[in-house]
C-alpha cells in the first residue's frame, strides 16, 4: 500500500538518517572500486578496444566511398579508338569496387611521354598539349585508402583516446557491480517486504543496460553514420573524421541507451513502493511519450536517427512497464 504522509521513511528500520548517508558513501566507494577494476582491465585490452570502436566508422566510410566510386564509374566512358576514355568497362570497375573491395582515383597523364626526355617530346609551338591527356585509373585496396583512415591532429590525442576507451570498457564491465551497489542503497531505505524487489530487479536492470549498449553499438551506429555521411554527400562535402570526435559519440550514445532502457524497471519499482499508481501511468501516456522524445534528444547527438532509435524503443518499454504493473499487481491488490 502507498505510504501515508505522516509515516517515517525509516520506520521498521534500525538505520537512522545519518546511517543512510553512511550507507550511500559506502555504496559509492564500492561502486568506484568496481569501476576502477573495470578501467584497469580496459587498459590491458585498450588497443583492441580502440580498433573495435573504429570498425563501424571505417565500415561506414568504406561504404560511402564505394558509393562515390560507383557514381564516378557511371560518369566515365570506356576507351574507344576515337576517344581517350578509361581502359575498363563500367561492369569491370563496378565489380572491382563492390565485389573485391578496391578503390580508385582517376588521373590524367601524357602516356606517350612516359620514359622520354623533354627534348624528345617538346611540342613545336611550346604550348602545353592539354588535348593529349589520357585518363589513367590508379587502384588500391579500400583498407589502405587514406580517405577511410581515422586521423589524429596532435601527438597526445592517441593517449587520450586510449584512456577514454579504457573508461568505456570499465563502465560496461563494472555495470553489474555498480547496479548492485545502487540497488543495495535503495534497499536500505525500503520496508522489509519491499526489499525483495531489489533482488528481482538487479539482474533485469543489468540485462537491460547491456541490451541498450549492444543495440547502440551493433545496430544504431550503422544507420546514424549512413545518414550523417549521406548528408555530407548531399552538401558535396567529403568527411575527414577524427577518432576523438568519434569516441565522444561512442561514449555518449551507448551509455544513453543503457540508462534509458531502465525505464520499465523504474516504473514497476515506483508502482511497487506506492509512489505512482498504475492508473496514473495509463492516464498520462501522452505526456510520457513527449517526455521520452525530449529525453532522447538530450541523451543522443544532434541527428534525428539516433533520437528516434532511442525514443521508439523507450515508448515500447514504457507500455511494457505499464503492462508489467497490471500483470504483476502488488500483493495487497491481488489478495
Amino acid at each position: 500500500m502507498p505510504r501515508t504522509h505522516d509515516e517515517d521513511l525509516f520506520q521498521s528500520s534500525t538505520m537512522t538518517f545519518g546511517e543512510h548517508l553512511e550507507e550511500l558513501r559506502t555504496c559509492l566507494i564500492k561502486a568506484s572500486l568496481g569501476l576502477l577494476v573495470g578501467v584497469v582491465i580496459g587498459f590491458l585490452i585498450g588497443r583492441d578496444v580502440v580498433h573495435l570502436i573504429e570498425q563501424p566508422l571505417r565500415r561506414a566510410l568504406g561504404d560511402y566511398y564505394i558509393d562515390q566510386s560507383t557514381k564516378v564509374v557511371e560518369e566515365w566512358q570506356p576507351r574507344t579508338p576515337d576517344s581517350a576514355g578509361i581502359p575498363y568497362s563500367v561492369e569491370e570497375m563496378t565489380d572491382a569496387v563492390t565485389q573485391h573491395g578496391l578503390s580508385f582515383e582517376v588521373r590524367e597523364i601524357h602516356v606517350d611521354r612516359l620514359g622520354r626526355s623533354a627534348g624528345e617530346v617538346a611540342s613545336a609551338d611550346g604550348k602545353f598539349p592539354l588535348g593529349e591527356l589520357v585518363p589513367v585509373v590508379l587502384w588500391q585496396p579500400l583498407a589502405r585508402d587514406a580517405r577511410v583512415n581515422i586521423t589524429t591532429l596532435s601527438a597526445q590525442e592517441a593517449f587520450s583516446i586510449y584512456v577514454k576507451a579504457a573508461l568505456v570498457v570499465g563502465v560496461v564491465l563494472s555495470s553489474p557491480w555498480i547496479f548492485y551497489q545502487l540497488w543495495s542503497f535503495v534497499a536500505a531505505g525500503l520496508y522489509p517486504h519491499e526489499k525483495r524487489y531489489v533482488h528481482v530487479f538487479l539482474p533485469v536492470s543489468t540485462g537491460l543496460f547491456l541490451a541498450g549498449v549492444a543495440l547502440a553499438f551493433f545496430f544504431v551506429f550503422d544507420f546514424v553514420l549512413a545518414y550523417l555521411l549521406a548528408f555530407n554527400q548531399w552538401l558535396g562535402l567529403d568527411p575527414d573524421p577524427r577518432i576523438t570526435e568519434w569516441l565522444s559519440f561512442v561514449l555518449l550514445l551507448p551509455i544513453g541507451f543503457g540508462i534509458g532502457f531502465q525505464l520499465p524497471l523504474v516504473m514497476l519499482f515506483l508502482e511497487r513502493i506506492g509512489i505512482v499508481e498504475t492508473e496514473a501511468y495509463a492516464a498520462q501516456w501522452r505526456t510520457a511519450v513527449v517526455a521520452i522524445f525530449i529525453v532522447a534528444a538530450i541523451l543522443t547527438p544532434a541527428d534525428p536517427y539516433s533520437m528516434l532509435f532511442l525514443a521508439l524503443p523507450l515508448c515500447v518499454l514504457y507500455f511494457g512497464g505499464l503492462a508489467l504493473c497490471r500483470w504483476m499487481p502488488r500483493p495487497s491488490e491481488s489478495a
